[in-house]
């Protein structure tokens, strides 16, 4: 992104709007910070600048990972659909993407506000791998590794963006290996993170999974996502 400066009249609503605040007012002009700017292009489509003085140009590699990883309404080419991520957990009851003796994460490295640069992604793959977890192979991160070591390219580590979700699965008995993983990769992380658990709920009522974060003192907060189709009429 950038802001014609002969444009520019200095009102602002662009500064407000940035999810990053990588927008300043200097001499009354609007500049962008390249290295906090995300790409995610909320300031042109949102900021409803009033003489059009925010452009967007075509991005060069590795800047151009910035985009599907911020832009909500940017195709990733892996997935083909918007979004950071997989359908994730979200459909499991259609889906039955993780089974009964399997145990699904997410998790997603920096939010809109703070953000993240993909090196953060890497403390957790790394570790990750050695414990020997199924990484979802159509999601958005799993196409940045470039080997069995769960390493990313070194030429887009201090690339930023909004977020990015890590995705996977492992047998019920394995859970506890990436709990302690996820507590240890907390203390050296620069940024937010939250983990997203998934389990089948057996016949009986129980919830394999909760008991185990309970004794790892992880607080849960059970989530559910309903779409009505209100989008389709």
């Amino acid at each position: 992104m950038e802001i014609k400066a002969d444009l520019c009249i200095g009102c602002g609503q662009c500064v407000i709007i940035c999810p990053v605040q990588a927008i300043k007012l200097i001499d009354n002009i609007a500049v962008i910070d390249k290295n906090l700017c995300v790409e995610c292009s909320i300031c042109k489509r949102n900021a409803d600048c009033p003489v059009n003085a925010i452009r967007s140009r075509r991005l060069k590699w590795p800047r151009v990972i910035r985009s599907p990883f911020s832009d909500v309404i940017s195709t990733h080419r892996l997935t083909g659909i918007p979004g950071r991520g997989t359908e994730e957990m979200k459909t499991n009851d259609v889906t039955n993407r993780f089974g009964v003796d399997e145990i699904g994460f997410s998790i997603e490295i920096g939010r809109p506000g703070v953000g993240t640069h993909l090196g953060n992604i890497e403390l957790f793959t790394t570790k990750l791998t050695s414990i020997g977890v199924n990484f979802e192979r159509e999601s958005p991160v799993s196409a940045l590794l470039i080997d069995d070591s769960g390493h990313i390219k070194k030429d887009i580590k201090e690339e930023r963006v909004l977020s990015a979700i890590i995705e996977f699965k492992v047998p019920l008995n394995k859970a506890i290996l990436v709990l302690q993983a996820i507590k240890q990769i907390e203390k050296n992380i620069d940024t937010v993170f939250t983990v997203g658990v998934i389990s089948q709920v057996m016949k009986d009522g129980a919830i394999p999974i909760l008991d185990l974060l309970t004794q790892q003192e992880f607080s849960v907060r059970p989530n559910a996502k309903v779409n009505i189709g209100l989008g389709k009429v």
